[in-house]
């Protein structure tokens, strides 16, 4: 059994305390490695680390980390399938989205920021023939980055690539429950030779490591992405220290239906939105709103196409759905689906446990689930489920589609399906999400900014908006 340990100081070493935590694999509900449960001393020590690590980190310059950074990423890529089989047993999603979005979303992370920070510049201004002001951005000094467990690496690079470019040293914290690829990542920067404490990964429960991590009076910002309550004890912590803070959050995206669409396309993209890695990515379109004049034939046609989902094991390359994270996590996701039938909705296909022979007897699977007959002011409409559940509403007008997408206290995402651009850009503006999809979903361009609206988040990650989070903006004024 795989003995995860932090890696602290460019060492591996385990918890202070010597204290473990059962891993569980979902897809078959069996412990198949232990994580360190690091508390306070740990923490202390990456931070020490951090800040030892900073001035020679610095000191290589743009061009050096883009180096490293680009070494990482290529040996990365080189290892993609010990990744992605580490991914799958960790978060209980298929090995197929692991190998083909999970870890080369992970590599282009890397090699985007590597890249990127060769390109940063700086303004300069001239002020009537008097002087010249310039900004000056200068690294933030040690940052904590939280990541979640549903796209454990894809998330984990997400943070630490762009805070490593800028020139920051991270103290991590990766979800307790899906650990492994952040520790394979570990071994990865000791093989690469990264300087001692520029990366250190802290292992542990998020309301006992990652808390100290917060509240740590060495740690200059903090990113997190994971839930809203999660989000706002964080922020609660962070804020009265002023500490720089970014947060994304939980999402209840509508996908938008207009009776003009490409129907063929709208449908397959709109199943996938739905219940891609089991549903459980922030940006899946949970809420599906259809124009009433083919709301039938598309209900009719999504219950089809999702009934013949297959779920199963991950491992196996024809599966559509793996299993949810644990097992708590499915008797959450069960309850939702109980209180949609007390809320008056009609379960049309799914709603059930999914039983799997053989290895994956004990594992934590559920049927795609389609659901409709709901109120949009219902707590299945509102809350996020973040499980293969998906709800489909009729809508009448404009006017009503975009009123009914705005009536969640989220704001992440949306997608829009039509062929008239003059709405596409009407709707676009008046939904109150952070990233619009139109005629598509998940296509991600990362020099653009990325984060929520609303209880979704605050905070623009992504391409300049990501290295800029990690620096502060010094003016210098100089008379002429």
């Amino acid at each position: 059994m795989e003995r995860i340990q932090n890696y602290i100081h460019g060492e591996l070493v385990p918890a202070a305390s010597g204290s473990f935590m059962d891993n569980y694999d979902p897809a078959t509900g069996r412990v198949y490695s232990v994580v360190p449960d690091s508390d306070v001393a740990d923490v202390n020590r990456a931070v020490e680390a951090a800040h030892a690590a900073s001035g020679r980190w610095q000191a290589m310059g743009m061009a050096g980390r883009s180096k490293m950074l680009g070494k990482l990423a290529d040996m990365l890529e080189s290892d993609t399938e010990s990744f992605a089989l580490a991914e799958s047993m960790d978060s209980g999603k298929t090995l197929t989205l692991a190998r083909t979005l999970d870890i080369p979303r992970a590599v282009a992370n890397i090699r985007f920021f590597a890249t990127a920070i060769m390109h940063a510049s700086t303004d300069a201004h001239l002020t009537d023939h008097t002087a010249i002001n310039y900004t000056e951005r200068l690294p933030i000094g040690v940052a904590g980055c939280i990541s979640p467990w549903n796209l454990p690496l894809y998330l984990f690079t997400w943070k630490v690539a762009p805070a490593l470019a800028a020139g920051c040293t991270v103290v991590a914290k990766p979800s307790e429950l899906a650990p492994m690829t952040a520790y394979l990542f570990s071994k990865l920067c000791a093989e690469a030779e990264l300087p001692p404490g520029v990366l250190n990964v802290v292992h542990g429960a998020g309301d006992k490591a990652g808390h100290e991590i917060v509240a740590h009076a060495g740690v200059n910002a903090i990113s997190f992405t994971g839930g809203t309550v999660t989000g706002r004890k964080i922020a609660s912590v962070a804020a009265p220290m002023f500490k720089k803070l970014s947060l994304e959050m939980g999402g209840k995206n509508p996908t938008i239906v207009f009776a003009d669409c490409d129907f063929d396309q709208a449908l397959t993209t709109s199943l996938h939105a739905a219940f891609t890695n089991q549903g459980e990515i922030c940006l899946c379109g949970s809420r599906i709103l259809v124009e009433a004049s083919i709301y039938d034939r598309f209900v009719s046609a999504f219950v089809e196409r999702a009934g013949k989902l297959t779920v199963g094991d991950p491992l196996h390359h024809d599966i559509n759905v793996g299993a949810v994270i644990s097992a708590a996590h499915r008797e959450k996701v069960m309850s939702y689906i109980s209180l949609a039938r007390e809320e008056g909705g009609s379960v049309l296909c799914g709603g059930e446990v999914v039983h799997i022979s053989g290895r994956c007897a004990g594992g934590y699977f559920i049927a795609p689930t389609v659901i409709t007959g709901l109120a949009q002011s219902c707590r299945t409409n509102q809350e996020e489920i973040f499980g293969p559940v998906v709800t489909i509403s009729p809508f009448a007008t404009e006017a009503e589609a975009v009123l009914m997408a705005n009536d969640t206290r989220y704001g992440l995402a949306a997608s829009i399906w039509t062929d008239n651009l003059k709405r596409a850009h009407r709707v676009s503006s008046a939904v109150q999400c952070g990233i619009i999809w139109v005629n598509c979903w998940l296509l991600r361009d990362l020099r653009t900014p990325f984060g929520g609206m609303k209880d979704s988040g605050m905070g623009r990650e992504g391409g300049w908006n990501a290295l800029n989070f990690f620096t502060e903006s010094k003016n210098v004024c100089i008379k002429l």
